[in-house]
């Protein structure tokens, strides 16, 4: 499954990374990278939970 991660610098530097096909949800990030690398795990949690309770998503 490849969903797409949107980012979008602050104007204090920091980055905000979401997946919207995950119901929008969204995660601050110091760095490009370390946005990207917490809305990865983010998503990971969020289907595995949806999966263990027979969400769908």
């Amino acid at each position: 499954m490849n969903l797409a991660i949107e980012l979008e610098q602050e104007t204090d530097g920091g980055w905000i990374a979401e997946i919207d096909a995950l119901d929008g949800f969204l995660v601050y990030g110091e760095t490009r990278e370390d946005a990207i690398k917490k809305v990865k795990i983010l998503a990971l949690q969020v289907i595995a939970d949806r999966l263990e309770n027979d969400e769908s998503f």
